[in-house]
């Protein structure tokens, strides 16, 4: 197991942690900028790297059915987890279960592709595009959990639990070596994951369905940077 990328996908979510704590950042344009920016880069690693590696490997027809598989699934964890993922935040005293509990799930599968088993090439890519997405999700998760009526030792073991998750994919990947029998299979329902928080995340971040100047160069950053990753 790398345990490299252990480090990152923990230390991404300890990173959102700490920037609220100690900038109270919280609810800010800087969060939706990040957003922004994560979901060009997810959305340009996924037609660049992730989905001409799918097709090229794959000798099937129906792989097209993963990906699509990957959206829906996406879109029901979202219907649990109130959007967390691109950046909707609803304040509460209490924490429905079922918003960590879609969003550990959605770490627990983005996590299997990156196990020693199913790595590949683009390995590099999709642990990038993970730990970009995580810190902004994390920094909203953490905001949630402050303005709760939860106390700060459970806000920390929350926390802890979905930093967790994604660290569990990789062993999953790693344990089960039969799960390299469905490579392609896994990383095109991660694609198709990937595909609705990016574009869900670039449409609903607009105002207005209109694209300010800061937001149009972090999509255009974001993009150059997965292209010069090629």
């Amino acid at each position: 197991m790398n345990t490299l990328t252990i480090l990152l996908l923990i230390g991404s979510v300890i990173s959102g942690a700490i920037i609220v704590e100690v900038f109270s950042i919280k609810r800010s344009k800087n969060i939706q900028f990040l957003l922004t920016f994560s979901g060009a880069y997810l959305l340009a690693v996924s037609m660049l790297h992730l989905i001409p590696k799918i097709f090229i490997t794959n000798a099937t027809n129906n792989i097209g059915l993963f990906i699509l598989a990957g959206f829906l699934i996406q879109i029901l964890l979202e219907y649990f987890s109130q959007g967390i993922e691109h950046g909707h935040f609803h304040k509460s005293n209490t924490i429905p279960f079922s918003v960590l509990i879609s969003l550990c799930i959605h770490a627990l599968l983005e996590g299997v592709p990156l196990g020693g088993h199913l790595h590949n090439h683009a390995h590099n890519a999709l642990l990038t595009g993970i730990v970009l997405h995580k810190l902004p999700v994390s920094i909203v998760l953490m905001s949630l959990f402050l303005q709760s009526s939860i106390s700060k030792r459970k806000t920390y073991l929350l926390l802890l639990i979905f930093a967790l998750m994604s660290p569990l994919g990789v062993f999953t990947g790693d344990l089960f070596t039969s799960l390299a029998n469905y490579q392609n299979e896994i990383m095109a329902i991660v694609v198709g994951i990937f595909l609705h928080i990016s574009t869900t995340i670039l449409f609903e971040m607009s105002d207005g369905h209109k694209f300010s100047i800061q937001k149009i160069i972090a999509i255009i950053v974001g993009g150059f940077i997965a292209l010069l990753s090629l």
